[in-house]
């Protein structure tokens, strides 16, 4: 096959183009550029897409002996990552922008330009695994649990799944890929994950919103509507958030009160107690299938709705224009705007952008 191998500059991506070539694909490499900002260098092991990660890919691919290129995307990842993740938020929902950067760049963008150029498949150092079916390909978590990718990998759809390779999906963990990396003298073998957003390279998500949206006072209230303290701006806010609260009125019981609801009309926060958080039913109207759609429009599954956490036993109810899920227990500390993954063992089922919670506590308990 004519490979096209992403390369982040990570020991994932360049281990994982080394196995496509001792495969005997066909493999070039290419680096997206996501910032314009070419002066920027890498802070510790926080963010990616640096000019230091370019380089770091180039030696890689050199090291390999296939062609290398660096890809200038960062004007459709201003739009589609960066500018989607600042309206959420004022939106008063929590995105999560590696699953628009696998669903519009990686697997969008770079996908289709490498099918136009002649390219079969893009490969990628993710950690999930391709298996096929008679109704097609599968997508399912990778051997290591510890650093199974599957769920970011939630949003891609048939057709793109039939365009991806993942050599890293059977490896029994990320030590092994170090030592490889060794092995082969790729100079990335002990270079540090990135961490956080990679365009907050710094961590302080507040902050980077302040400076994009500015700030303005608003109320907190609890759930009765009574105001509590305030704040200047709802945006800087997600639910389950415990800390930066300025509350002026102490809880009755005196225990301490989380983040229950951004309003963004209102430039309003809800606070509540933590048993609040507690969530009975998500749904919402954006959704795919990774792969074959559910045959039945109501079926047991696994939900996860975040990229480390647990999945939980559910009942997913499916209609033309929504996504709902019931678990088993309450999920907790969900907010608009996550990623709800559906899994059926290891296989990655859909996903769906939660629109709506439901609390399993009342608001007069």
């Amino acid at each position: 096959m004519r490979i096209l191998a992403a390369m982040s500059g990570g020991v994932d991506s360049a281990v994982a183009a080394a196995r496509a070539v001792e495969a005997g694909h066909d493999v070039v490499g290419v680096h997206l550029a996501l910032s314009r900002a070419g002066g920027t260098l890498r802070t510790g092991s926080r963010g990616c897409c640096t000019i230091e990660d370019a380089l770091d890919a180039r030696r890689a691919a050199d090291l390999l002996g296939i062609p290398f290129y660096v890809w200038d995307f960062s004007e459709r990842f201003r739009e589609d990552v960066i500018a989607d993740f600042v309206s959420e938020y004022q939106a008063g929902r929590t995105p999560n922008p590696c699953m628009r950067c696998n669903e519009k760049i990686k697997f969008a963008a770079l996908l289709d330009r490498a099918i136009e150029l002649g390219f079969d498949a893009v490969c990628t150092g993710h950690y999930a695994t391709l298996i096929p079916t008679d109704a097609g390909l599968e997508l399912h978590r990778a051997a290591d649990n510890a650093k199974d990718q599957s769920y970011v990998l939630g949003v891609l759809t048939a057709d793109q799944l039939a365009h991806t390779y993942f050599p890293l999906g059977t490896t029994p963990s990320k030590a092994v890929v170090r030592a490889e990396a060794e092995a082969r003298g790729l100079s990335v073998a002990q270079k540090p994950d990135s961490h956080d957003i990679c365009f907050i390279p710094d961590g302080d998500t507040r902050g980077w919103l302040a400076e994009k949206v500015g700030t303005a006072t608003g109320e907190v209230v609890d759930r009765s509507g009574a105001v509590v303290g305030s704040h200047e701006g709802a945006h800087a806010f997600t639910v389950g958030q415990r800390r930066g609260l300025k509350l002026g009125v102490p809880a009755a019981d005196g225990k301490p009160r989380f983040v229950l609801e951004v309003r963004p009309v209102s430039n309003t926060v809800v606070v509540g107690p933590k048993e609040a958080l507690a969530t009975r039913e998500i749904s919402g109207g954006r959704f795919s299938w990774a792969g074959a759609a559910p045959e039945e429009a109501e079926f047991s599954c696994d939900v996860q709705i975040r990229a480390h956490s647990e999945p939980e036993p559910a009942r997913a109810f499916v209609s033309a224009d929504e996504v709902r899920v019931v678990p088993d227990r309450p999920l907790d500390g969900v907010a608009p705007g996550q990623t709800a993954v559906l899994y059926v063992g290891t296989r990655v089922l859909g996903q769906f952008t939660i629109d709506r919670t439901v609390s399993a506590v009342p608001v007069d308990a």
